[in-house]
């Protein structure tokens, strides 16, 4: 599903990554952990299309993101990637149900088309009685779950997380750990998540771990 070949990435003179080879099988839940400055988030953001390596290649679904010209990958990125970050970034002007239908209108689906699948997946979080309710009016857990609603709402192949409970209590960390399997199990996706929490490393399926920039070790169960 992904096929990551010597990605390295430098910042000036700070060499962040220094030679990622990384292969995440479909339906997969991979978790990426290490201390701060190891090279996690960038690395993410390279497997995500948000940044570009120094050298390397990326490759998701068989499709070689180094041969997509600029509109080309922000299709790509829009149809078959979602994201999830640490504070959800909704927008707050907007309902729980409008957040998740956005990226279906920058992908040019159909209104009415849009909104079904978003309630369909708000019914799935457990949410269709907060659908028209703005961020300032949902806790830390109920906005966390609008977030990977909207992060599903164009069927992508690959989920990304960068530290997604990071902000979350412990019921609603824990909540949100399980909706992950729960997704890959009724939905098929393939999820990478950067997290400083072990206990939702140990729940995956491997755990990468990475230090100063490389990956010193990986375990888990056999998938």
């Amino acid at each position: 599903m992904i096929e990551i070949r010597n990605i390295k990435k430098s910042f000036g003179t700070l060499e962040v990554l220094k030679g990622i080879d990384l292969d995440i099988r479909k339906g997969e839940v991979v978790s990426i952990i290490g201390p701060s400055g190891a090279g996690k988030t960038t690395l993410l953001q390279i497997m995500g299309t948000l940044d570009k390596p120094d050298c390397g290649s990326v490759s998701i679904g068989g499709v070689t993101i180094e041969s997509l010209n600029k509109k080309e990958l922000a299709g790509f990125r829009n149809r078959q990637i979602g994201f999830v970050f640490q504070f959800h970034q909704l927008l707050p002007e907007f309902t729980a149900l409008e957040n998740v239908m956005i990226p279906a209108y920058i992908g040019h689906v159909p209104p009415q088309e849009a909104k079904s699948r978003a309630k369909e997946l708000l019914d799935f979080m457990g949410l269709s009685g907060r659908a028209s309710h703005k961020p300032n009016e949902l806790s830390g857990g109920e906005k966390q779950r609008v977030a990977v609603a909207r992060a599903l709402v164009n069927h992508p192949s690959v989920v990304l997380a960068d530290e997604p409970s990071g902000s979350l209590d412990s019921k609603n960390k824990e909540e949100l750990h399980q909706l992950f399997f729960d997704l890959r199990d009724k939905m098929g996706q393939t999820f990478v998540i950067v997290t400083h929490d072990n206990e939702l490393a140990r729940l995956t399926d491997r755990t990468i771990h990475m230090k100063d920039g490389l990956i010193t070790n990986m375990s888990g169960k056999d998938f």
